[in-house]
């Protein structure tokens, strides 16, 4: 057994702590200071995010928003686009699953890897007709 006492971890607010990865799962410690905002982002796997103290404010990709404060639990979908912020001090613990996602790096096949670059282009370049022959 393995245990974490994410309220007494040192060096928050400060870079996300990861504290446990499985095959299946990774579970990550986040402390994000009084004002600071993770603008939306987006995760490939299912989220669970457990306010552990402080109060943080949720919005969804609609402007939808939600407070946590200690104890509430937030549920995301797998590339759910969402924002946080923190309107306090506030330690966070944040658990993916299946741990990699679908479309995570660290899921790639090596020659997926190879190619994610170019296939990232191709889609964020606009169709263009051929040159004249």
């Amino acid at each position: 057994m393995q245990s974490w006492d994410i309220t007494a971890l040192d060096g928050f607010p400060g870079p996300p702590q990861i504290l446990s990865t499985t095959d299946e799962t990774r579970a990550i410690a986040l402390g994000l200071a009084a004002g600071e905002v993770m603008a939306e982002h987006q995760v490939h796997e299912r989220a669970w995010v457990v306010v552990v103290s402080g109060e943080v404010r949720f919005t969804d990709a609609e402007g939808r928003e939600v407070a946590g404060r200690p104890g509430v639990v937030f549920e995301l979908e797998p590339r759910e686009r969402h924002a946080v912020a923190a309107t306090s001090d506030a330690r966070l613990l944040l658990l993916l699953a299946p741990w990699p996602g679908k479309g995570h790096p660290g899921a790639m096949t090596l020659d997926e890897k190879a190619n994610a670059r170019d296939r990232a282009a191709e889609k964020a370049a606009p169709d263009t007709p051929a040159p004249p022959a």
